[in-house]
Order: C-alpha cells, then structure tokens, then sequence
C-alpha cells in the first residue's frame, strides 16, 4: 500500500529510526530516558520550489538536527516532515 501522504513545496517526510532499547553494555534504557532519534529513512518527497531543487530522494537514510521538524502519526507509524534545509546529511 502506497502512503497517502505527499509533502508539498520543499518538505520531506522521514520515518525515524527507532530509539536504542538497550546499552552497549547490555542495560536496558527505560522509555523515560530514550533520546529521540536523529536518523530515518525518506520516505515522500516534495515537488521543490521553483528556485530550489530537492537533492534527497524516497529511500535516503539522512540525518536531522534535534529540534527539526514536526511529529506525525499516520496509520499507527511515526513520521517527521521537515524542510529539506533541516536535514544535515545523507548517509
């Protein structure tokens, strides 16, 4: 099933990374100290704008500052849609 979701202008959809449950060590991290993921996949592209072509694709994995974005639940998944300026890397 395609997503029904389609970012406009120079916005993208990424559904993050899950969080790490667990510590190199093997401690397990309690949900209240789960820091929020700063890595995800792309998974819709918007169009650009008319002065700016979008240089990430769906299927990218990238980075993203912190604070990037807004959250989204959409059929029980997790998702950010950000400006394409705040993502900081394709990895």
């Amino acid at each position: 099933m395609a997503l029904k979701i389609q970012p406009l202008a120079d916005r993208v959809l990424v559904q993050p990374q899950e969080a790490e449950t667990k510590t190199a060590s093997g401690l397990y991290i309690p949900d209240s100290a789960k820091e929020k993921p700063q890595q995800g996949k792309v998974v819709a592209v918007g169009k650009g704008k008319e002065d700016h072509k979008m240089t990430v694709k769906v299927g990218d994995t990238v980075l993203y500052g912190k604070y990037a974005g807004s959250e989204l639940k959409f059929d029980g998944k997790d998702y950010m849609i950000m400006r394409e300026e705040d993502i900081l890397a394709i990895i």
